[in-house]
């Protein structure tokens, strides 16, 4: 079975976000509440990612453009565009907000991704989980390992994020969205941040990090200020996967640490 794929380009599987190769199967209309204001979102509904089927499963192979991520709200609805509301601190482990955690959790992993905001749910609240495993790391080449600077580390949940840059370093990587299904733009983002806030029990929570994890956190905090990266791509460097590995356009930074 594995034979039969195509295999991903090493510069796909770097990508910030781990787009899926499920088809679109229906759609439907989900409205949540909060504040008092209702958001309208359209979610998909579509089974498999580009990862399963890169181990032998239902999914198919590398992803395309023509992709959609199961549970998440695409780039033009509301909620990806406008600031997301901080979260009660004496609300953080009622049932609603637990409960928007574990979905939230729930599709980065099967999507799957390396962090996703409450937004992309269509949920506009001040919430970020992210995660990068061994395995996800384990598709990417030693040479763009060691140039974007990525390391595992465990789930964090992180609840009204406030983020910082540590550093004045910068560094230059395609990125992708799992609200951008298909494509990837090149971003420049600091390499060194911290990120304060409270963890999933309602417990100050505190992250300093470096790399890529430190452009996870940025991309996620872009969410909740109804930032997408296409927002902040560098000019004519955003395309679809299949095409990451043309080389960039006449004119454009090189990717790497500036």
């Amino acid at each position: 079975m594995v034979a039969l794929l195509r295999s991903l380009p090493p510069a796909a599987a770097a990508t910030l976000l781990l787009a899926p190769a499920a088809q679109l199967t229906s759609s439907a209309v989900a409205a949540s509440a909060v504040s008092g204001r209702r958001w309208r979102s359209v979610r998909t509904n579509a089974g498999g990612g580009w990862l399963s089927g890169l181990l032998g499963g239902k999914g198919g192979g590398a992803p395309t453009a023509m992709t959609v991520t199961p549970g998440t709200v695409k780039a033009g609805d509301p909620v990806l565009h406008e600031p997301a509301q901080e979260v009660a601190p004496g609300d953080v482990r009622s049932d609603r907000v637990q409960g928007i955690i574990d979905r939230m959790i729930d599709v980065m992993r099967k999507a799957p991704g390396v962090g996703l905001a409450a937004p992309q749910i269509g949920v506009p609240l001040r919430i970020i989980v992210l995660e990068d495993t061994q395995e996800y790391i384990s598709y990417t080449s030693k040479k763009d390992i060691e140039e974007q600077d990525r390391r595992p580390f465990a789930l964090l949940v992180i609840i009204n994020p406030k983020l910082k840059n540590t550093s004045k370093r910068t560094a230059l990587f395609f990125e992708g969205c799992l609200s951008v299904d298909g494509y990837r733009a090149v971003v420049e983002r600091h390499l060194d941040v911290e990120v304060s806030g409270l963890d999933h029990n309602g417990n100050p929570i505190k992250v300093q990090a470096s790399g890529w994890q430190a452009r996870i956190l940025q991309h996620e905090c872009d969410h909740l200020e109804g930032t997408l990266y296409v927002d902040k791509m560098v000019p004519r460097t955003f395309r679809i996967v299949d095409n990451l590995d043309m080389p960039l356009p006449i004119g454009c930074p090189p990717l790497g640490a500036r």
